[in-house]
């Protein structure tokens, strides 16, 4: 039989939990997927707010676990764990201030107010800091703009180069896409036991011979499929097939999107969990819609920020941003690293800008310098409010 005080703790730690899931889907998760789409003019606002609502709702209860256990578990050593109190003030915190990225335009990394908040009041609690956790992280955000930014100035150029033909070279693309999306995780293909697994590794089995090969053998045949589909396409008309090529690279970064930030979200309250014996599963579906509800009724606002004020983008420009885009959120995914999709798409943006003719591609080098700003700023403010916050409340409360 749980208690009444542990039920209103966990009640109120889940609505900031809510309303943190709503900050993300009008901020980061639900606006940047398809703001290069958007800016191609392949897609509408409202029309890209909805879409990337149900895709990051699949998303979050399709690939959420891993992000959401490393934000609930993974970043505070020792023997501490987040209380109620805890959990709730680190939620309100990082909230309020994406909450403030959405209203005044510029888009504050969602990944490190949370992050910041939880590493605050755990360490405000009496925790000790994850240090090996800490350098994945910090790994993967100081990579993110180099890495992001090379694939789309270098795919962008190849496009723009006319060395090869750019029918032949999006088809090529098509194909690695494809064999990405064969062999990323989905909860429902996997044992019980076992955790997720691929389409590769599902198809796999009904192959003679070892599983390795099977699955690359199954890999070749989907990442086929997509050339063929794609190649279809475009010989009913090359900026079509283009457009229509763009919008499923818009709802594949939507769909990972929701797997990496409903942990974000819901993953404090993971170790309040078990007090509930509430299951990851409702969680991820309870976050999930958290999500969905954002996009849908807030994310139009920054699609248009991002897709207008930071570059005006054609669709080969824009394919070259979201490729490169989803492969990092996909390796953040597996890997359960809390990742910042504004930084991912504001990289790519920059790098897909830079090939076009022109100083800088259109890109605003002060919007650039004012993000940059923001981001750092979330993060050194996060912790520190979230430490003095709790260190206050504990004093009078607890």
């Amino acid at each position: 039989m749980v208690d009444i005080a542990t039920f209103g703790t966990f009640a109120v730690a889940a609505v900031a939990s809510l309303f943190m899931a709503w900050a993300i889907g009008a901020g980061s998760s639900g606006s940047t997927p398809f703001a290069p789409a958007v800016g191609a003019n392949a897609i509408s606002v409202m029309r890209a707010g909805f879409l990337v609502g149900l895709l990051g709702f699949a998303g979050a209860v399709l690939q959420g676990a891993n992000v959401s256990e490393a934000v609930g578990t993974e970043l505070i050593a020792g023997d501490v764990t987040l209380s109620s109190v805890a959990a709730t003030l680190a939620l309100l915190i990082a909230a309020g201030l994406v909450a403030i990225g959405i209203f005044t335009g510029y888009p504050i990394a969602t990944a490190f107010t949370v992050t910041g908040a939880v590493i605050g009041t755990g360490l405000a609690m009496g925790g000790d800091p994850a240090w090996a956790k800490y350098t994945e992280i910090a790994t993967l955000w100081v990579l993110t703009p180099f890495v992001g930014g090379s694939i789309a100035y270098a795919v962008a150029r190849a496009l723009r180069a006319e060395v090869i033909a750019e029918e032949s070279l999006i088809i090529v693309l098509a194909a690695i896409v494809g064999a990405i999306v064969a062999n990323i995780e989905f909860a429902i293909l996997g044992s019980s036991a076992g955790g997720g697994a691929s389409i590769a590794q599902a198809s796999s089995t009904s192959l003679p011979g070892p599983a390795v090969a099977g699955t690359a053998l199954a890999t070749l045949a989907i990442a086929a499929l997509w050339a063929v589909a794609i190649g279809v396409d475009l010989r009913n008309g090359t900026e079509r097939g283009e457009r229509h090529f763009l919008l499923i690279l818009g709802g594949l970064v939507a769909f990972s999107a929701g797997g990496s930030q409903v942990g974000l979200a819901i993953g404090p309250l993971i170790p309040l969990s078990g007090d509930l014996d509430l299951p990851l599963l409702a969680m991820l579906v309870g976050g999930g819609f958290g999500l969905l509800i954002g996009s849908w009724t807030g994310a139009p606002r920054m699609i248009k920020a991002i897709s207008q004020d930071y570059s005006s983008l054609g669709p080969r420009r824009s394919i070259a941003a979201l490729i490169p885009s989803f492969i990092i959120a996909q390796a953040a995914v597996f890997y359960g690293i809390p990742v910042s999709f504004n930084e991912i798409i504001v990289s790519a943006i920059i790098g897909s800008g830079y090939a076009a003719a022109g100083a800088g591609g259109g890109v605003s080098a002060r919007k650039m310098g004012v993000t940059v700003l923001a981001w750092v700023g979330s993060l050194a403010g996060a912790v520190t409010v979230s430490f003095i916050g709790y260190t206050a409340v504990a004093a009078l409360v607890l």
